[in-house]
């Protein structure tokens, strides 16, 4: 190529670098290059090309090839510097910089400009490779070049401002000459700065001088430029305050530097350099106080002053603030750890330390002594100080080492035997071995070396304080000691608190030690003891604000925690003002700060108490008692709260348990006497009055015991009169209390009086109550007590003149109770009740009484009704109503007042009497009430004629009228037990609620009191309601009670035909049933009779006269509804279908009546069942109970025969049962028991439903009727079902060896129960046999064969016993699987022949024959069987037959034995049993039949799924179909839906199937 191609290719590359084809620049490069290796410029264009290509190695490459050729050439050289530009590696800026350096040797002779630019550009290499001297130095150049080629000052100041941001960051890092160049830079810029004063000078200034601060030795110039600003700007406080660090932290305080901060101080006041400079001026005068606020007002303003923390703890360790000094000691510390020069922060480091040593041994505890370790170790390695080595022996002594600290002192003593702290230190060891007379010696040869130490001089006065008996009774050695620490060290708070022991409990100069204390706790707010001890001074001396104003302050300040004693005093001085609730939150912060402290929980106790907290009083309390246990007073106030609260059992035990530490307790006794009095009271108030006198007498038993040890205490002889007072209202008869023989005046442990004697003793009581102190309340008591007593007198028919005499006690009592205290309203109701009363009659004075007592109080419900009573005894009948009517507007729920109401609705003959009655029988119970309620209450129901009228069906049946009033009467007659009347009525009710027993026991009681009456024809009706009451309960006497009586009433003569009856007198019965027909008036009366007499005739087995009888009563006008009963019941018993449906056709004429609806219920479902109609027994049952809902009796009746006549309605029965058993009481124990059948039959069990299933409600029946042998039946029953679940799941049974148990129960209960011989044989009989299958089944073979040989001794003609006993023997034949021979069969056969009529019987010969693999007689047996469940109407019989049946067939297909027969014998008993139910076990069983057909079938999947996830279906049935299923997807290999079956599987918990899928799995991946 010639020289002209290599022109062209040149141009060509440089063209194609212009339109950035540098693929193209480099061929043609390259072709230059083959002609010419050294060409210049080709390399040059290759090093551009390769560059902007992103080939940085080929581009170096060639342009250091350019470089090489031709070294003065720039362009090469540029072309480096920019490839280098843009490398960011270290190797790259080493390079750059020679290049850099390069380029301002060819441009610095040519082009300026570009020298400058590549000047700075070196620089900022310089800077970020941290070459400070070259950055100066090149820059020196650029500002040198730049004032040769005459640049203007303020590019030059520029410049030099520049050089300062580059150099002052990192001054640290300098050397000297590169600092020196700084601070030139520093100097020409603030020179050439312009103008001047500006922001920006200052600014510069301000900079200049921060940075002459940072080299100490440089303080001359720094000075000068602080001065030289101050000049320029006097307002700035900046250069006086670098003035003023500078003297801080170089530890030279001179006047100068005073002058410095108090100059500082006039531009600012609060400048924290000039404060911390004045407070370490005030520390150097030893004035602490000025010194510790200077500079803690100084370090808030700038906290990394070190030498400021560090004389700031200086001045805290002087004031004894220890741990204030340690953590500015800290602060110094951490703040020497930021400076960035080591070597001049060393010192100051380990003078911190030291002083934080010292501080730190100023503290208690052994991690303050090991932590003063740590530091004196830090500083003991460079500096071996004596003084820093007993520093050590004392952190020793306080970790508990002494005696490394004794050898440190022995050590010492020896190398610096005149250094007085070694002395020190052995003096504190020995006075921590209590060895006072050598810590004496130690201490006093201290003091001789170093006598200006206060330390010393307070340890000498210690040790003079506890050092012997002589210097402890004379304390005046250790008084002089305290006395020169003191004062040497004024902030030695502990000889102040000394001095103050010294003049409080010695010297007795209460004023003096609460001066030494006042100062010891103003010098040391930590010592709780000195604080203490001023506020209880304080309080001694009566300045009780000082005390509160010391509390609060240490309240005030304290945290959560701390403080105890500040808290707790402050607590007890509120709860003694009566500030309760202030009390309540001091008590709980003392707690916080000391959990443990019992007697701080009483107090707290207390304060609940007085502000009325009860229940957080009581857990006080019991809190203070759990942490001393001997305290009887916590035991006593939780006692007292509990009675407060009315728990009296809960403060009996707790009063009983004081007792049994302190007998006689007498707080204890009183407390014991006031519960079990108020117990009384409370069960008067609900007529339990034998209770209620076992109460009173435990009363008074402990009252009796207080008064005998405090007889001058009042109290106890009021509330012994209470007790005494309170059996007023109980019937005399039942009055025998045992008292003391104390109280009576005899020598004797016990005495027992009567109700006249109680009383004439509780007056006596109040009586001394009063000689100890007169009070109204007491004098009001008193005459009560006496009014009582003379109304007992009344009541008992006692001499009139002691009568009158004690009611004009009572009258002057109460009138002196007025008089003492006139305002109150209890007195003056008091003195108007016993005004108003018929032995006194002052009805004027009673009036007044009243009025002054609502006078007294406005809202005085109690008086308003006495004041109604009043009027309405006197006739006012007007303003009795308004006076009830202004006593029920204040109280609505107060008894009397609807008393008083009743009473008059009762006299004005209103229609709203019952319900004023009932009300008030609703509110409380009250005599008045309960009679008035149950009179009214018998009225309404002895009135037949308004039985169907909605006022009865309110009254009576919605209000349940007759048990409330037979409860409230009940109550009535336990009180009162001489009204006849009451006790009529009592029986009346109590036969229409079936309590026959209680109705004779009532008439009994009322024949008791009219025994002697005068009035003989009360007498005959009560003996005639006793009679009948006898009768109804088979008594023998009750044709005796009808003898007493004149026998000339149609009702007696009945009463005795019915009472002859009983006795099964019928020759008697039927004379005085013939004699009452020819009295009877009504044709409805005669029926009766001739019912009675046909029902006589039945007995004594005259069928045919009964009918004839019970026709004739057919043909009256007015049919007999009990007699068209008696004939259809007869009709029933003799299964004369025709006679029971003719009889019920002419009840059910009569459907109108609606309180006969159960019976003809009942017996038109007897008609259906004898007639063979069971679905319409259960039809006719829903029929009522959709016209009747609210009628328990027939929800019951439809319960009991649902299981025996449609046993697939089982569901419904159970439910049944249920709602019988809420509805009503009478018949919720019989419907309970139904349920449980019901649920048998169902298969309801536990492992379905936990709460409601057959087990759980018979339990319930068994427990509430635990004489019903029925009912352990069927609990027998549903625990061998229960059992059968349980094996059927393949766990444990639960309930084992219970079957001869239930056996031995169920004979016993029939015994007792007298039932009819034929029932009790059958339940017994049945219990056997459920009792020998159950032990069978659980494999107890033997006891089975047992219990099958004793029951055949009993019953040798049942042949289902027979029949089990060979079930049992063949068991384990047949578990053996061997073949039998025929004469084993033949027996076998005879035994099921002979039980030929049970289903059972022949399932069981079925399974004989199936295992003997008899099939064609297996089959004919379940033939039999069917048959036989068909015959007897049996719908389990055919369900099992049918399904036991296919089961068989299905097992041989399955057998794989081709025979059609079978498979449609499948098909066919499978399809039947679906007919009857829905049965899940046939369903099953055709899939199962259709999974052996076609294995593989669409179909066969279809069927299993079917059961698998139909909802309902018994755990047991799905799990199989599950197992199947599983085994056909497999088969399939659709594991999509093994997945979707596998989960269902899981959520059921089907163990087996998952098993199944394991092993299937297995196979597959195999």
């Amino acid at each position: 190529m010639s020289n002209k191609e290599v022109k062209a290719a040149l141009k060509s590359a440089r063209d194609a670098i212009r339109n950035k084809e540098y693929k193209e620049a480099l061929k043609h490069c390259k072709a230059v290059l083959k002609q010419e290796k050294n060409n210049y410029n080709a390399w040059v264009f290759i090093g551009l090309a390769a560059a902007e290509l992103e080939q940085p190695d080929q581009a170096k490459g060639a342009y250091k090839k350019a470089a090489e050729l031709e070294p003065g050439q720039l362009l090469a050289w540029q072309g480096l510097a920019n490839l280098y530009e843009k490398t960011n590696h270290a190797d790259a800026r080493e390079d750059l910089v020679n290049v850099y350096q390069k380029l301002l040797e060819l441009y610095e002779s040519t082009d300026k400009q570009k020298w400058c630019e590549v000047c700075k550009k070196l620089v900022e290499l310089y800077y970020q490779e941290k070459k400070f001297l070259q950055v100066a130095r090149s820059w020196h150049r650029l500002i040198k070049t730049r004032q040769e080629e005459g640049a203007d000052n303020n590019e030059l100041h520029q410049l030099w401002q520049r050089l300062v941001q580059l150099l002052a960051e990192c001054v640290h890092l300098q050397d000297n000459e590169t600092q020196q160049l700084l601070l030139g830079a520093f100097e020409q810029a603030v020179s050439s700065s312009d103008p001047i004063p500006s922001e920006d000078h200052q600014k510069l200034y301000r900079e200049f001088i921060q940075c002459l601060s940072k080299f100490p030795h440089e303080f001359p110039r720094l000075k000068k430029a602080c001065e030289d600003m101050m000049v320029l700007y006097p307002s700035v406080s900046y250069p006086l305050e670098v003035l003023c660090l500078h003297f801080i932290q170089s530890d030279s305080f001179t006047d100068e530097a005073v002058d410095c901060c108090h100059k500082l101080l006039d531009i600012d006041s609060r400048s924290g350099p000039a404060l911390i400079g004045l407070g370490i001026r005030s520390l150097q005068e030893k004035k602490y106080e000025d010194a510790f606020r200077n500079l803690t007002e100084g370090l808030q303003q700038i906290s990394h002053c070190s030498t400021g923390w560090r004389y700031l703890g200086e001045t805290q360790l002087k004031m004894h603030k220890f741990k204030e000094a340690v953590h500015s000691f800290n602060q110094a510390i951490k703040t020497l750890g930021h400076l960035n020069e080591p070597s001049s922060s060393k010192q100051q480091r380990n003078l911190a330390y030291c002083f934080k040593a010292e501080a730190l041994i100023k503290i208690p505890g052994t991690e303050s002594a090991e932590e003063a370790i740590n530091c004196l170790d830090q500083v003991l390695d460079r500096n071996n100080d004596p003084k820093l080595i007993a520093l050590k022996g004392q952190a020793f002594l306080n970790k508990g080492l002494a005696n490394e600290a004794l050898k440190i002192a022995e050590d010492l003593k020896l190398a610096h035997p005149e250094l007085a702290k070694a002395h020190y230190l052995e003096g504190l060891i020995y006075y921590t071995q209590k060895n006072y007379n050598q810590a004496k010696e130690s201490f006093q040869k201290a003091i001789e070396k170093e006598a200006e130490v206060a330390d010393f001089h307070f340890s000498l006065g210690l040790t003079y304080w506890f050092m012997s008996e002589e210097t402890r009774r004379d304390k005046t050695k250790a008084l002089t000691q305290f006395l020169k620490a003191a004062k040497l060290d004024n902030y030695l708070g502990n000889a102040f608190h000394y001095l103050g022991q010294y003049y409080r409990d010695i010297a007795g100069d209460k004023n003096r030690a609460l001066g030494c204390y006042k100062k010891a706790f103003e010098k040391d707010r930590m010592d709780g003891e000195a604080g203490a001890a001023v506020v209880d001074l304080s309080t001694e001396l009566g300045d009780l604000e000082t005390a509160l104003a010391v509390l609060t302050e240490v309240t005030e300040r304290s945290s959560t925690g701390r403080a105890k004693w500040a808290w707790l005093r402050r607590g007890l001085y509120y709860l003694r003002a009566g500030q309760h609730s202030e009390a309540v939150a001091d008590l709980q912060a003392a707690l916080r700060a000391d959990p443990k402290d019992s007697n701080c929980w009483e107090s707290l106790g207390d304060a609940y108490l007085s502000r009325g907290g009860y229940t957080t009083a009581l857990k006080s309390f019991r809190k203070s008692q759990e942490l001393n246990p001997k305290s009887i007073y916590s035991i006593y106030k939780a006692a007292a709260i509990e009675q407060i609260l009315g728990k009296y059992k809960n403060a009996i035990a707790e009063y009983q348990h004081i007792l049994k530490k302190s007998k006689d307790y007498v707080p204890a006794l009183k407390g014991l006497g006031e519960c079990y009095l108020m117990m009384a009271k409370s069960a008067l108030a609900d007529y339990l009055d034998g209770k209620a006198l076992d109460y009173i007498e435990q009363s008074l038993t402990f009252l009796a015991r207080a008064a005998k040890h405090c007889p001058e205490v009042s109290c106890l002889w009021k509330l012994l009169g209470d007790a005494c007072s309170s059996v007023c209202v109980i019937s005399p008869s039942k009055v025998n209390v045992n008292i003391l023989g104390f109280l009576i005046g005899q020598n004797v442990d016990k005495c027992v009086l009567k109700k006249t004697d109680l009383l004439s003793l509780g007056g006596r009581c109040y009586g001394r109550g009063l000689k100890l102190m007169s009070s109204p309340n007491m004098w009001c008591d008193l005459g009560i007590n006496y009014y009582h007593q003379a109304q007992h007198l009344t009541a008992t028919g006692s001499n009139k003149n002691e009568i009158s005499e004690l009611l004009e006690k009572s009258v002057q009592c109460l009138k002196k109770a007025v008089r003492l205290e006139n305002k109150n309203r209890l007195y003056w109701n008091a003195l108007g009740v016993v005004a108003s009363c018929k032995g006194v009659g002052n009805y004027a004075l009673a009036q007044h009484c009243f009025i002054k007592s609502i006078q007294a109080e406005q809202i005085n419900v109690v008086a308003w009704t006495n004041l109604g009573v009043l009027y309405l005894t006197s006739g006012n009948i007007e303003q009795a109503h308004e006076a009830f009517k202004v006593a029920q507007s204040l109280e609505p729920s107060y008894l009397t007042c609807w008393i008083g109401q009743a009473l008059i609705a009762e006299t004005v003959g209103s229609y709203e009497t019952m319900d004023l009655f009932r009300h008030t029988t609703e509110l409380s119970m009250h005599t008045e009430g309960a009679k008035g309620y149950a009179y009214w209450v018998c009225s309404t129901l002895q009135d037949k004629t308004n039985r169907n009228t909605e006022l009865y069906r309110y009254n009576i049946l919605q209000m349940n009228a007759i048990v409330a009033a037979q409860v409230a009467l009940t109550k009535y007659t336990e009180r009162i037990q001489n009204d006849a009347c009451a006790f009529t009525m009592l029986g009346y009710l109590n036969e229409y609620l079936q309590l026959k027993k209680q109705a004779a026991d009532a008439y009994q009681r009322a024949v008791l009191l009219l025994k002697n009456s005068e009035d003989k024809d009360k007498y005959n009706i009560a003996m005639r309601n006793y009679g009948r009451s006898l009768c109804a309960v088979d008594h023998c006497d009750a044709s005796q009670a009808y003898l007493s009586t004149l026998l000339t009433e149609f009702d007696d003569i009945v009463g005795i035909a019915q009472a002859y009856f009983k006795k099964g007198l019928f020759q008697e019965s039927q004379k005085a049933y013939e004699r009452a027909l020819s009295l009877a008036d009504c044709e409805q009366d005669k029926a009766c009779i001739l019912t009675a007499l046909a029902i006589m005739e039945y007995k004594q087995n005259q069928v045919d006269a009964a009918k004839t009888l019970l026709f004739k009563c057919s043909m009256l006008q007015e049919p007999n509804i009990e007699s068209l009963k008696a004939l259809c019941t007869l009709g029933l018993i003799k299964q004369d279908a025709t006679l029971a449906t003719a009889a019920l056709k002419e009840l059910l004429k009569h459907r109108e009546r609606k309180d006969n609806v159960y019976e003809t219920c009942l017996l038109t479902s007897a008609v259906y069942a004898l007639q063979g109609r069971n679905i319409a027994v259960q039809r006719q049952v829903s029929k009522a109970i959709h016209s009747n809902p609210a009628d328990p009796g027939l929800w019951s009746l439809l319960s009991q025969l649902v299981p025996r006549y449609t046993p697939k309605n089982a569901k419904g029965g159970a439910i049944g049962g249920t709602v019988a058993h809420i509805l009503g009481l009478n018949h919720g124990k019989k419907a309970l028991l139904n349920t449980a059948v019901n649920q048998l039959a169902l298969g309801c069990h536990i492992a379905e439903d936990e709460k409601n299933n057959a087990l759980k409600n018979i339990q319930k029946a068994a427990h509430l009727s635990p004489d019903d042998p029925t009912a352990w039946a069927v609990l027998l029953a549903a625990c061998h079902a229960e059992n059968t679940v349980v094996c059927l799941r393949n766990t444990h049974p639960r309930r084992t060896n219970l079957e001869k148990m239930f056996v031995a129960t169920i004979s016993a209960k029939t015994k007792e129960k007298n039932f009819p011989s034929s029932h009790a044989q059958l339940l017994e009989e049945w219990s056997l046999f459920q009792a020998i299958t159950g032990l069978s089944e659980t494999g107890k073979t033997l006891e089975a064969e047992a219990l099958c040989t004793k029951g055949l001794k009993h019953f040798p003609e049942q042949p289902t016993l027979y029949l089990l006993l060979r079930q049992v023997q063949c068991k384990s034949l047949l578990q053996s699987h061997k073949e039998l021979p025929d004469a084993i069969l033949e027996e076998l056969r005879k035994a099921v022949m002979s039980n030929s009529t049970s289903v059972t019987a022949w399932h069981w010969l079925a399974q004989v024959y199936q295992c003997q693999g008899m099939m064609v007689a297996a089959e004919m047996c379940y033939r039999k069987s069917l048959q036989l469940a068909s015959q007897q109407g049996n719908w389990n019989g055919k369900l099992s037959s049918l399904l036991r049946l296919a089961k068989l067939a299905l097992e041989i297909c399955m057998a794989n034995i081709s025979n059609d027969h079978w498979q449609s014998l499948v098909q066919e008993a499978t399809m039947e049993a679906l007919k009857l139910s829905l049965c899940p076990v046939g369903v099953l069983l055709q899939a199962l039949l259709q999974y052996n057909r076609k294995m593989g079938s669409r179909e066969t999947r279809r069927m299993l799924e079917r059961v698998v996830y139909q909802l309902g279906y018994p755990e047991t049935v799905v799990s199989v179909a599950r197992w199947y299923l599983l085994r056909h997807l497999y088969a399939k290999d659709d594991y999509e839906l093994i997945d979707v079956l596998i989960g269902n599987a899981k959520a059921n918990g089907d163990v087996r199937t998952l098993e199944l899928d394991k092993k299937l799995s297995a196979a597959t991946s195999s």
